[in-house]
């Protein structure tokens, strides 16, 4: 059984790594398969109350292969732990069979409380070199978190995440079959879509106008109007930090309504939660209160999630 074991993880990493030439090498020189056999040792210690012991171990682990594993993590069979220098997995991590792991990754927690603080790594996940995955999340299977990410938030199985905080890049084809053809958009049709969807509300505000308005739009609407497009110009100026795009082009401004001298503005954001809402909110109103003639503005903060979420969401308020 061990000797399998040996033989299942020693495969393993011939499969993943085409640096990998003879079982000699793979023996000698992986310290990600040390440290992995180490930690078996460590957290068998750790399971059976010998809480001291395990934690030397783990130490001991760490020293040889600068690689820090918690005895109290559960990892899988067929992970491979590719250099594996600056490697950290805390104690309520979980990893699932055939993760494949790159150096500097950290599995790290975000309470203080001895609850479930780490991450959840599903069967076949990538974790990118230098990524950071923080709290109790869950990593779905088959997925992919791209080198230097700062994942805060679970992610769907297959997807791609990339960026800080960690966005979604794309999914694979079987995602894509899952949830009906839909993708998650580039920024372009993203920005092609906010057009879009803003010029049809400005043409059936102008339809309405026009219908209760047989005449020419009194001054305080065409006030109004002017209001709003100088509100929008000034909005140009706020940059999202993450992509370096001002939010109009980007689309996160979904809506802007001027009621005499009082404006509401509607800001998308893609994620709940978003570590970026209170700066941009903050921005957009100061933005807005420097249109002469404004004296109140609300930010509503709206929380568009991830596509497939929101598929998911059509399909349970469907017909029937």
């Amino acid at each position: 059984m061990v000797f399998d074991r040996l033989r299942e993880d020693i495969q393993a990493i011939f499969s993943k790594d085409p640096a990998a030439r003879s079982t000699v090498e793979v023996l000698f020189c992986y310290p990600g398969l040390h440290a992995l056999w180490i930690h078996r040792r460590a957290h068998w210690l750790w399971s059976h109350g010998l809480k001291f012991w395990g934690r030397l171990v783990s130490h001991i682990n760490r020293f040889l292969t600068g690689i820090e594993i918690h005895p109290g993590a559960t990892i899988g069979r067929r992970v491979v732990i590719d250099h594996g220098m600056g490697i950290v997995i805390g104690e309520t991590a979980e990893v699932g069979d055939d993760v494949l792991i790159y150096m500097g990754v950290v599995l790290g927690g975000t309470a203080l409380e001895n609850v479930k603080r780490h991450p959840s790594i599903e069967a076949g996940v990538t974790l990118g070199s230098g990524a950071i995955v923080l709290g109790p999340i869950i990593i779905g299977k088959g997925a992919k978190v791209g080198a230097g990410s700062v994942v805060v938030r679970s992610v769907p199985p297959g997807a791609t995440v990339v960026g800080v905080p960690g966005r979604i890049a794309g999914l694979d084809r079987g995602m894509e079959e899952e949830i009906a053809g839909e993708v998650l958009p580039d920024p372009v049709l993203r920005v092609a879509s906010r057009l879009l969807e803003r010029q049809n509300q400005f043409e059936e505000r102008l339809r309405l106008i026009e219908q209760a308005q047989p005449a020419p739009a009194s001054p305080s609407v065409q006030k109004e109007l002017i209001w709003e497009l100088q509100i929008r110009d000034a909005l140009r100026e706020v940059i999202d930090p993450e992509v370096g795009l001002d939010i109009i082009d980007l689309g996160l401004v979904k809506a802007v309504r001027v009621k005499g001298t009082s404006v509401e503005i509607d800001l998308v954001l893609a994620c709940s939660g978003c570590p970026l809402s209170d700066h941009l909110s903050e921005q957009v109103k100061l933005k807005a209160l420097g249109v002469n003639g404004i004296e109140h503005v609300t930010v509503n903060v709206l929380n568009e999630p991830w596509r497939r979420d929101g598929a998911k969401k059509r399909e349970n308020t469907g017909p029937g």
